[in-house]
């Protein structure tokens, strides 16, 4: 008895209690203007513009103009990464999320609410603002 109870509580421990779900994959913005691709990007995982669905005011050829940094601003959106250094944290990931319409990078949570869709937070200070995201198909 007392082994059987001791091998239960070893399978216990090897097995995570509240694993992240999967996010890699492409998603349709909460404003329905772009894909994002979300794959591993070294260890961790990022999200880049993978198409637009709307487009940009200056075209698919868009820059960052609203970066903050003025060596930046002469990048592409597109395939530009928005979602940063995502790693897994007990049932969500942790990150940063930069939005080019402000310039501005936020503190990012991300989890998943089933099968096709993310809950995507970005956060400044304690206030956050909540997007949900599509599966892209």
């Amino acid at each position: 008895m007392k082994r059987a109870a001791a091998t239960i509580a070893a399978l216990f421990a090897c097995v995570p209690l509240s694993a992240a779900e999967p996010i890699q994959g492409r998603w349709v913005t909460g404003e329905k203007d772009a894909v994002i691709a979300i794959a591993p990007c070294g260890p961790k995982l990022c999200g880049r513009i993978d198409r637009f669905l709307v487009a940009p005011p200056k075209g698919v050829d868009q820059r960052d103009v609203n970066n903050k940094d003025p060596a930046l601003r002469n990048r592409k959106l597109l395939g530009m990464a928005i979602l940063s250094e995502f790693t897994e944290e007990s049932d969500l990931w942790r990150g940063t999320i930069y939005d080019p319409k402000s310039g501005k990078t936020y503190r990012s949570v991300i989890r998943r609410k089933g099968a096709n869709v993310l809950e995507v937070k970005g956060c400044l200070g304690p206030f956050c603002q909540t997007q949900t995201w599509q599966k892209a198909r």
